[in-house]
């Protein structure tokens, strides 16, 4: 994990050794940088290199409150803020710019555990939500792998045996002992039932218009309606095939994609 960024505010060099000392203790917080006063704070804040500032109130030409109000005013990201300071009259402003915490001088080791703990505990809240957007993005853009659809027909005939492609087949009828095959050169059994051929095709490709057969559209020469709901369709083979009501959503859908 990376080192949480640490920029110290004091106008007092023995209250930013002292912080110095107080964070050897904690060396996920890496000091990388220090300011004097508002004005150099301002301008390290400005670069937007650090996760966090341990800010006094009171020091010259800029207090620490006026720092933050001008970088909200500029639009510039606010680090997490800790305010430290020897007044306890600031609070109410230091919580209303949304400060993690609010440390009184002289620190106290326990108190400042406490406090770093906020810190570490409010970063990792933001790295979480900064990863939504991405993980958004990631799932927008993610799409599920395409389903292992048999793409071709395997034809077992007592003098060879061959593959009819899945683009070439008319349609698909169950038999007594299993389905024929049909398509443009004649009809061919394969070893399977229907309803577990179904499984195996591609929706995109055949639809099931009766209990006993699966058509591909693609097939599809002309069709007229029937009764009560089901249609009469010529096969590009010169066969014709009914539909079922039972199916009528699917033929429905079909019919909607031509009108």
């Amino acid at each position: 994990m990376s080192p949480i960024r640490t920029l110290l505010v004091d106008d007092e060099p023995l209250a930013r050794s002292l912080l110095r000392e107080l964070l050897a203790d904690f060396p996920a917080l890496a000091v990388t940088g220090e300011a004097a006063n508002g004005t150099e704070a301002l301008a390290a804040l400005h670069t937007g290199a650090y996760d966090v500032v341990f800010l006094d109130v009171q020091m010259p030409d800029l207090d620490g409150v006026q720092v933050l109000r001008r970088l909200q005013a500029a639009g510039q990201p606010l680090p997490l803020v800790v305010f430290v300071t020897a007044y306890d009259q600031y609070a109410v402003q230091a919580f209303a710019l949304h400060a993690v915490d609010y440390l009184l001088k002289p620190l106290d080791p326990d108190r400042f555990a406490d406090c770093v703990g906020r810190v570490q505990q409010q970063l990792a809240l933001r790295q979480d939500q900064a990863r939504v957007p991405e993980l958004e993005a990631l799932l927008h853009g993610w799409t599920a792998p395409a389903a292992d659809y048999q793409d071709q027909f395997l034809v077992k005939l007592p003098a060879r045996s061959f593959f009819v492609p899945a683009a070439e087949v008319c349609y698909f009828e169950a038999t007594g002992n299993g389905v024929l095959l049909h398509a443009a050169g004649g009809h061919y059994p394969l070893r399977t039932a229907l309803g577990q051929l179904a499984e195996r095709l591609d929706p995109a490709v055949f639809l099931r218009i009766h209990r006993s057969c699966i058509v591909n559209p693609a097939h599809i020469v002309d069709f007229k309606h029937w009764s009560h709901g089901e249609y009469l369709f010529r096969m590009a083979n010169g066969q014709h095939v009914t539909s079922s009501r039972s199916y009528s959503a699917g033929v429905q859908q079909l019919l909607k994609r031509f009108a």
